[in-house]
């Protein structure tokens, strides 16, 4: 019988010590996976909650080196960073209905962040924002309202996101009339809206501000700014260059997403040529658009508003649960939000060294750009 009992007990000891070593093996797996989550979130970004992000595209198209491809470089870069899903739709117009279809396409997958480029979009979120409550979006370059009323309602699940293009702009207009030092300047702009106003508006006040104090001579006639009324005529753009080229223009900045991929192509072939045809790029670094022998490129510099960038903060955010919804944010030359790209391979070192100047009397507040047109043109 104590023969039994003994045995019983050790049984029984036996369980229990399996027991608490089954609970312990648990907790510390659980520990373990959690610090592995925690661990590799912080190493590569690519295990914490993944969620869907979704696109829907302007007018223009996914590659159009400006806007559009800007967007989706920022949610191909959460993809890749972050372990997010991605996916972008074209709609077949640009109505508020044609984009309100996209948007509750992508929500109806699954995609409960939507971030959508320009202006075109703000009725349509200014609805998706009150229909879809329990999703996340992001309007870049505009506000969201009605089309009777043009008050900004930034919902709660929303983000509104501007960029200073003033002050890119006027960056752009310095490196400019110090490279070239003299000649003829042109801007080209797609619609007359203010971010594409702004961008002028800057330009010309960089210009003057290096003609003033950096003893340059460039000069911009009224004839030589236009808008062309859209963002995706290439043949509209490729002619517009054309003609102020032929006046004299050596080079143009074009705002103007498709349009100015027109004029890109017209400076690049006029360049091989043996003609003189600079083009300054516009949102995004658009050196590789210009590109035409070798490493070549007709894009002097590039205007830059960093949307990919505000588009991968935003997604990160949101998965970090500090998305800043009902929000209104301006990326300007402060924040590095905007400015010329780091590599300018057609600048020389001396009018990099002037500008980094220049960009650092800008963050310091010495000097200051105006985002209203005054006395410049258009």
């Amino acid at each position: 019988m104590k023969k039994t009992l003994s045995l019983l007990v050790l049984c029984m000891l036996v369980l229990a010590l399996a027991a608490c070593g089954s609970n312990k093996g648990g907790s510390n797996g659980s520990n373990a996976g959690s610090n592995a989550g925690s661990n590799g979130g912080a190493n590569n970004g690519g295990t914490k909650a993944s969620f869907k992000a979704g696109m829907v595209t302007d007018s223009g198209t996914i590659d159009d080196k400006s806007f559009n491809q800007g967007t989706w470089e920022g949610l191909e870069r959460a993809k890749k960073e972050l372990g997010i899903d991605d996916k972008y739709l074209k709609p077949a117009g640009t109505t508020e209905a044609d984009y309100l279809k996209e948007i509750g396409n992508l929500y109806d997958a699954g995609f409960k962040m939507i971030v959508v480029p320009g202006f075109k979009f703000e009725t349509a979120i200014f609805a998706a924002q009150d229909k879809y409550k329990d999703a996340k979006f992001v309007l870049i370059d505009g506000s969201p309202h009605t089309a009777e009323d043009p008050t900004p309602k930034v919902g709660e699940n929303t983000v509104s996101i501007f960029f200073a293009e003033h002050e890119s702009g006027f960056i752009a207009g310095v490196a400019t009339a110090l490279q070239l030092k003299e000649g003829e300047a042109g801007f080209i702009g797609g619609m007359e809206i203010p971010p594409v106003q702004k961008y002028n508006w800057g330009f010309q006040q960089g210009v003057k501000y290096a003609n003033d104090n950096l003893g340059t001579k460039l000069n911009i006639k009224k004839e030589n700014v236009v808008y062309q009324g859209s963002f995706d005529n290439s043949a509209a753009g490729g002619q517009l260059a054309a003609q102020m080229y032929d006046r004299g223009v050596n080079v143009i900045f074009t705002a103007a997403g498709g349009v100015g991929v027109g004029a890109i192509n017209e400076a690049k072939t006029r360049v091989k040529a043996g003609k003189t045809a600079w083009i300054i790029g516009v949102d995004g670094d658009q050196y590789q658009e210009g590109v035409y022998e070798g490493d070549k490129s007709v894009i002097l510099t590039s205007a830059m508003k960093k949307v990919s960038e505000a588009s991968f903060d935003m997604v990160k955010a949101n998965q970090e649960g500090s998305f800043p919804g009902g929000q209104t944010l301006t990326f300007d030359i402060k924040n590095d939000g905007v400015g010329i790209p780091d590599k300018n391979p057609n600048l020389a070192d001396e009018t990099v060294t002037k500008v980094n100047d220049v960009i650092a009397k800008l963050k310091s507040g010495e000097i200051k750009v105006a985002a209203e047109q005054g006395s410049l043109i258009k």
